[in-house]
């Protein structure tokens, strides 16, 4: 792409939160993250229900503009370059909804090739080629291909919603919550298929989760969000090893330590 020919300092990061502040009204959520995504690493954000690990998200894909502090990709801040050029940049990231985002009007090889049908990047014809062949990226059959969300399991939805996300063989992979509502056995399926595209595709991916089981699963290193700020990261080897009474807490699912979770009488 033309926009990475700019001459840039050399980095190894793919994705850099440089003191990120974002606040809604008087709720402060993120209170100066600062966190680095090396190229063609898989890192996972943990935290708890609210914790920030949605709007670091949005952040990162633009759809909130910080309060304070900046978000680089590639070396570039996304938000002052040209809109063209944000569009580029964006045109590259691929995502996977929590709740898959499928739409129902459209069968499940539109869903997939919907960008690539949006941007008018190939043909009708050749976009359903595209669809089918990520379909069996992700173990699903092409005789699903003509049918409809309604049609299908969770675990069925979010094979398709990942299909979708490297459908333009993007070079970084969001993941929303990727195993909420599927049972242990579907959530390792998922888990195995994300770790082996992203690896196939050679992306930088990014999860954010509470499921433990999923984040030693594909993560090369993990890092935890607490009060709107990293607290901790390293790889999984180091999590079991962490004195970090915080990161111990959350790991173990313990309710009694320095994370106090309100709980409100009816």
């Amino acid at each position: 792409m033309v926009l990475f020919q700019r001459k840039k300092t050399p980095q190894t990061s793919k994705i850099r939160l440089v003191n990120v502040h974002k606040a809604f009204g008087r709720k402060k959520v993120l209170d100066g993250v600062d966190l680095d995504i090396r190229t063609g690493e898989s890192l996972v954000i943990i935290g708890g229900s609210g914790t920030g690990k949605s709007v670091t998200l949005k952040c990162i894909l633009g759809l909130l503009t910080p309060d304070r502090g900046h978000v680089e990709i590639d070396g570039h801040q996304v938000s002052l370059l040209p809109r063209k050029e944000q569009e580029q940049v964006r045109s590259q990231i691929g995502m996977l909804f929590q709740s898959g985002a499928l739409f129902d009007s459209l069968s499940v090889w539109e869903n997939v090739a919907f960008s690539l049908l949006q941007n008018k990047t190939v043909d009708k014809v050749t976009a359903k080629q595209i669809a089918i062949e990520k379909l069996a990226q992700v173990g699903l059959n092409k005789s699903i291909a003509d049918s409809y969300p309604a049609d299908l399991s969770g675990g069925m939805k979010k094979r398709v919603g990942l299909a979708r996300a490297i459908a333009t063989n993007p070079n970084v992979i969001f993941f929303d919550e990727p195993t909420t509502g599927l049972d242990p056995i579907m959530s390792d399926v998922i888990n195995e298929l994300i770790v082996s595209t992203v690896k196939t595709l050679g992306a930088t991916a990014l999860t954010i989760t509470h499921d433990m089981n999923s984040a030693r699963k594909i993560a090369d290193r993990i890092a935890m969000l607490y009060e709107g700020k990293i607290i901790w990261i390293g790889t999984v080897k180091q999590l079991d090893k962490t004195t970090n009474p915080y990161v111990r807490q959350f790991v173990t699912g313990c309710a009694n330590g320095p994370i106090n979770v309100e709980v409100k009488a009816d």
